[in-house]
């Protein structure tokens, strides 16, 4: 593929990443009480840390993926966030007969979430963010 297009599917890359997550992380700020409960509901300690820590991750890592400022370092950090999700709130393994396939499909997503986070951290944001900016 020509290197002419690896600038801009980069950034339609970081784009698609922030599509999920950042609708996420809203969603918690808004329905605060909601994510708190749905936390305490999966048997973790500290509900309500986990909740400002879970919009924290997903709105910052958003914000800064989209802009392509501290790529790898948000990349990383909502790689880690839903690696730990997925095993805590899909765990499929554990899960009640009729809801099994749906966690399976679930997790399995989030797995291969992780695993374009995990090819942005170590390729980096690309040309047009802010990273490339500070390099020159």
């Amino acid at each position: 593929m020509s290197n002419s297009f690896q600038n801009p599917l980069n950034l339609i890359g970081r784009l698609l990443f922030v599509a999920l997550f950042l609708p996420a992380g809203i969603s918690k700020l808004t329905g605060f009480a909601g994510t708190v409960g749905y936390i305490s509901s999966v048997g973790l300690p500290l509900p309500t840390l986990g909740a400002a820590l879970a919009l924290a991750v997903e709105i910052l890592g958003s914000l800064a993926l989209l802009a392509g400022f501290q790529t790898r370092i948000a990349a990383l950090a909502l790689a880690l966030f839903t690696l730990v999700a997925s095993v805590f709130f899909h765990a499929f393994w554990g899960a009640a007969p009729d809801q099994a396939f749906v966690q399976q499909l679930l997790f399995f997503k989030n797995i291969a979430v992780v695993g374009g986070l995990l090819v942005l951290a170590a390729q980096g944001a690309g040309g047009w963010s802010l990273d490339a900016r500070a390099e020159q």
